[in-house]
């Protein structure tokens, strides 16, 4: 009866250390894998950006809430992307830019007396300069301590060695650090490739031979565009190998062109015009007249080929006060058009 006893115990003894195995391996079985999230680092969202423009590396807000913008190459850019701004220089703007119409957005004046006073009591957080508006880098940075200011100035004058080559980069690397501010990056990307592919294809449609010649109309007169820098024409000599119709000494990079008389613009012959009418973008004179009815008058150029061939070719008449990347994709997609023809 005792050892009957005793086995029972040992039964009910060794079935409890079962349960107890058992109970430890369901609760290892059953023990939970820490939570992915839990491990997860929230991803740290950029507030600053740093950019390299005419001066050297600036660190940049990102999206800034006040943004001052001079430079005519950035308008349509930003305009494009939504960006709302705080003041702007309305009397050197496109007329039908939305900026110009907006009240709330405070008006700087023209560059030659710019109301920077006007300027400083905006409190801007952001101010990008450029072309018109450099020279006034120094004294803005003075005006608005607390403020960043961009410089996206590049040199097509007279004294670059290389315009052609500094007017694409110029263009792109403008492009490229405003998507960077205004976190636009695959905007910008894109913008740059289309700006890319219009080059290319303006390039192909040049066959290398026919000789060029650009030219400025203002108040009525027809100004030398010279080769390789300046405003808009010259540079391009560069960017598409174009032979110049006509070479002058001493040329310089004036808005309205270098004085050059339209003899000898119709003794050189050349193959095509391609003009800038200056007063259609800011009607600035009384006496402006339509460049195309100043070239269509000029009674020394209708014989050469590019008027009885018709090869003539008009910038957007905004361009003097739009020379945005978009501006320049214009011109050079017509010229990928009408020179194939």
């Amino acid at each position: 009866m005792k050892n009957f006893k005793l086995l029972v115990i040992m039964a009910v003894f060794a079935l409890l250390l079962a349960a107890c195995s058992n109970s430890g391996d369901d609760k290892a079985d059953t023990k939970e894998e820490p939570k992915e999230k839990d491990n997860e680092k929230t991803e740290e969202v950029a507030t600053t950006v740093d950019v390299t423009d005419a001066h050297g590396t600036v660190t940049v807000p990102v999206n800034p809430e006040k943004v001052v913008a001079l430079d005519n190459r950035t308008f349509e850019t930003l305009s494009d992307w939504g960006i709302e701004l705080a003041a702007a220089p309305k009397p050197v703007m496109p007329a039908d830019s939305p900026y110009v119409a907006d009240e709330k957005v405070v008006d700087i004046g023209n560059h030659r007396e710019p109301k920077l006073e006007e300027l400083a009591a905006v409190d801007p957080d952001l101010v990008i300069v450029g072309q018109r508006f450099g020279s006034y880098y120094e004294d803005i940075k003075k005006l608005v301590p607390n403020a960043v200011v961009v410089d996206l100035s590049f040199d097509v004058s007279e004294d670059a060695e290389t315009p052609g080559e500094n007017l694409v980069n110029g263009l792109k690397d403008s492009t490229t650090m405003l998507g960077q501010i205004f976190d636009k990056e695959e905007d910008a990307k894109k913008l740059n490739e289309e700006f890319d592919q219009s080059i290319a294809d303006a390039k192909e449609a040049y066959n290398g031979e026919d000789t060029v010649m650009g030219v400025i109309v203002s108040g009525g007169d027809i100004g030398f565009s010279a080769p390789s820098h300046g405003r808009v024409w010259g540079p391009m000599f560069d960017i598409f190998g174009w032979k110049p119709a006509l070479e002058v000494n001493n040329t310089s990079a004036d808005h309205q062109g270098d004085e050059v008389s339209v003899e000898a613009i119709a003794q050189s012959n050349p193959d095509w015009i391609f003009v800038l009418d200056r007063d259609a973008a800011v009607s600035s004179t009384e006496d402006a007249v339509p460049a195309q009815d100043v070239i269509d008058n000029a009674p020394a150029l209708q014989n050469t080929k590019a008027i009885t061939e018709k090869q003539v070719i008009y910038a957007p008449a905004d361009t003097y006060t739009n020379e945005s990347i978009q501006t320049f994709m214009e011109i050079f997609q017509n010229m990928a058009k009408t020179l194939a023809k």
